[in-house]
């Protein structure tokens, strides 16, 4: 088997470069921080000194980036290294960026010679390193396509092909949209029980009882009732998606009220010097709003 770059190894990268170490797959990983690469190292991949090593090592590169000013770092985007890193390679996103970057890097990466796949996933660190995440593909070439899916299969629960590039991020922000909408009402009801003496154990239970339940909300209810802020999906990364969801939302003219209320509290959140945290910690924005209020 061919070695396979991987660049960006944080909270979602670190479990999912060893997954793919751990099936098999020889990797050259490379992270700005990189005492960050040692747990993949001690796995058996190799850690490279630049990204460019990694370019030069690999034809397949999948970047698991925190945005597009990251990314176009990473690629040399706007210099003349820029082509050397991706003419004859195959570049997969599988970070969360607008989609219209997604669009824009896919032109300039097939204009240099290169190929591009969206793969970005649903699932936070946990999942990640159970493997159970949810990839959503997207891509101008069919077969380079089911390529990405074959070699992301050990860090999936289900993969789903979305179409051409920039519909896979597109298809991650409405589901986004969802997932943050439904941890942040969770968090807003949880402190409704607690302000009313109720048992939260029996909250949990009613939940886990009922239509509403799913491991992601058996997770996320744990966390907030034993007050366990380690983090899955930190809080500043979940503020850039909900600004990711209302941005694309407003350039489609799309009315989008539930996610400009919670952007707003996971900026109080990240005012309070929480964004480190885990995104369950919206839940102290939500008191702190209840103790102005009364």
């Amino acid at each position: 088997m061919e070695t396979v770059g991987f660049i960006g190894i944080g909270v979602m990268g670190q479990p999912m470069a060893l997954n793919l170490v751990e099936d098999g797959v020889p990797l050259i990983v490379w992270n700005r921080t990189a005492q960050r690469c040692e747990q993949v190292r001690a796995a058996g991949a190799e850690v490279a000194n630049t990204p460019e090593e990694v370019f030069q090592e690999a034809r397949v590169v999948i970047l698991m980036m925190i945005d597009g000013a990251s990314m176009d770092v990473v690629l040399g985007r706007g210099s003349a290294q820029f082509s050397a890193n991706v003419a004859g390679h195959l570049v997969v996103n599988m970070g969360t960026t607008s989609p219209e970057y997604s669009a824009a890097v896919e032109s300039d990466i097939v204009n240099a010679g290169g190929q591009y796949v969206e793969a970005p996933v649903s699932g936070s660190r946990a999942p990640a390193a159970a493997g159970q995440l949810v990839a959503m593909l997207a891509g101008a070439d069919t077969s380079t396509v089911e390529e990405v899916r074959q070699l992301i299969r050990p860090l999936c629960r289900e993969s789903i092909i979305c179409g051409p590039v920039p519909s896979a991020l597109r298809m991650k922000l409405a589901v986004n949209l969802y997932m943050i909408s439904m941890i942040t009402a969770l968090a807003e009801a949880v402190q409704f029980a607690n302000r009313h003496e109720l048992d939260l154990t029996r909250f949990a239970a009613v939940l886990e009882a009922g239509p509403m339940d799913s491991p992601l909300a058996r997770m996320k209810t744990k966390k907030l009732i034993d007050n366990d802020f380690e983090v899955q999906a930190a809080i500043t990364d979940v503020l850039k998606n909900t600004r990711l969801v209302a941005d694309a939302a407003r350039t489609s003219g799309i009315a989008s009220p539930l996610i400009d209320v919670c952007a707003g509290l996971y900026d109080e959140t990240v005012d309070m010097g929480l964004g480190a945290q885990d995104m369950v910690a919206v839940i102290r924005a939500l008191e702190a709003r209840t103790a102005r209020e009364s």
